[in-house]
């Protein structure tokens, strides 16, 4: 399969397109800062990913991310930063890939998961909730046998280790990418698939 790795410069998108790669699919490495850049926040970015790229069978989103925001943030724009990126960038992703997916083709998007509320986790607590559902709910919309699935992780042990903090509560990267992978190579759809 020929697959687009958006994230593909992170430590989850890194080991996705490893994966992806050992297991003899093409991989289009693609993220904000490589040679094949995209940003999922601004839609005329990833329009021009697809005019560049062509078709392909398959999109896994791995460059969704928000920062903790405070329920009190001192300005509307500093709580709801996470939004436009993580959500809906990654949704207007599945509308602009559609056009662009061979038939049977998949889009695999990220959630996540928090092992349970912690002080400005509210908004990534929203977030990651609106995405399970839009999946949950869009995959019953999509022609050509296409599938839609999100992958929800929990911490990764080298994000961890990279922010000093400890490791043994986090799955290793290499774990979480084989979830990536049953996503695009199986057949669930509308599907939250969890790691660790």
């Amino acid at each position: 399969m020929r697959v687009v790795v958006i994230g593909a410069t992170g430590v989850i998108g890194g080991a996705v397109a490893g994966a992806l790669t050992a297991g003899g699919h093409e991989v289009v490495r693609a993220s904000r800062r490589g040679p094949v850049r995209v940003d999922v926040a601004d839609a005329s970015s990833v329009e021009a990913l697809f005019a560049e790229v062509g078709p392909v069978d398959a999109v896994v989103c791995c460059a969704a991310h928000g920062a903790l925001a405070p329920l009190e943030a001192p300005s509307d724009a500093e709580y709801w930063r996470g939004l436009d990126g993580k959500l809906i960038g990654q949704v207007n992703l599945v509308r602009r890939a559609l056009p662009h997916l061979r038939d049977g083709g998949s889009v695999t998007l990220t959630s996540g998961r928090f092992p349970r509320p912690v002080p400005g986790s509210s908004l990534g607590h929203l977030v990651n909730a609106g995405l399970e559902a839009f999946v949950y709910a869009a995959a019953t919309e999509l022609p050509r046998g296409l599938r839609l699935n999100v992958v929800s992780p929990s911490w990764v042990r080298e994000t961890l280790l990279a922010l000093g903090m400890d490791p043994d509560a986090g799955t290793p990267a290499a774990a979480v990418a084989r979830v990536y992978l049953e996503a695009v190579e199986g057949t669930a759809n509308g599907r939250t698939l969890t790691t660790g």
